[in-house]
């Protein structure tokens, strides 16, 4: 009974060597297999992300290079489906004047600043389904967001713990309340639009006059994936930000009365 009992007993202990081995080894596969996933497995790629499309001149371009690329880029666009565009004016245009000359093209947006000499305005887009009526809405809310703007800055000045950062803030307000009061009054201050048609009608606008530039932008599919740069009416040279001259408040007269 003995013998038998040890018999068993190697047995035992042979079949649970023989597990633990199964089981080692079925770890290690398994551990393995794991890698060889995780090594070879392809990530999900978000393909936006750093894939914005940039439409109009860069700094440091000649103002004539840029225009001439956009032509020939124009130019050389087969006839076939809608592409968006950025159109750069020749002059800065009050609201009242958009509707004529976009006249049969849908225009998406709009871009203006307060042309202040030598002054550096903010550039603001608005976004617009009807130009007659959503670009003198957009300069109201951009008119109001700036008086608060100014509101907040005289604060400031007020409790300022220099002097000089008093007038930081007090110059700020300044030029606030002055763009405030030019989109009040409905600037002539949109010097850029983005549209929408065939090329056959982006070289027909081209054509029109006040308008100086058609950037058409193919490689644009989703307008909140774009970033557009227009040219500013003034530049000439070389492409660049606005001059800025400004040391404090300005007495330059407001631009709300050009025509």
């Amino acid at each position: 009974m003995r013998t038998v009992l040890a018999r068993l007993g190697r047995g035992a202990r042979r079949l649970s060597r023989s597990w633990t081995a199964l089981v080692t080894l079925v770890l290690v596969v398994a551990l393995v297999v794991v890698a060889y996933r995780a090594g070879t497995r392809t990530a999900p790629v978000d393909d936006t992300v750093g894939n914005v499309p940039r439409v109009g001149p860069a700094d440091g371009q000649q103002v004539d290079a840029y225009r001439s690329a956009a032509s020939a880029e124009l130019a050389g666009l087969s006839a076939g489906a809608p592409v968006w565009a950025l159109v750069g004016l020749a002059d800065y245009q009050r609201p009242d004047a958009l509707p004529a000359l976009f006249d049969g093209y849908p225009v998406n947006r709009v871009v203006a600043r307060v042309p202040l000499p030598g002054v550096q305005t903010q550039l603001v887009t608005l976004v617009v389904d009807r130009l007659a009526v959503d670009v003198p809405a957009g300069m109201n809310r951009v008119a109001s967001e700036k008086e608060r703007a100014a509101a907040d800055a005289t604060s400031a000045a007020k409790s300022a713990a220099t002097a000089d950062l008093a007038t930081v803030y007090t110059s700020a307000a300044d030029l606030q309340r002055r763009e405030a009061a030019a989109y009040r009054q409905l600037c002539a201050c949109v010097y850029a639009a983005v549209v929408r048609a065939t090329p056959d009608r982006l070289r027909a606008l081209a054509q029109r006059p006040g308008i100086r530039v058609v950037d058409a932008a193919p490689e644009v599919t989703r307008l909140d994936r774009a970033a557009f740069a227009p040219l500013l009416p003034e530049q000439s040279g070389t492409v660049g930000p606005p001059s800025d001259n400004s040391a404090g408040p300005s007495t330059t007269p407001s631009p709300t009365a050009a025509g």
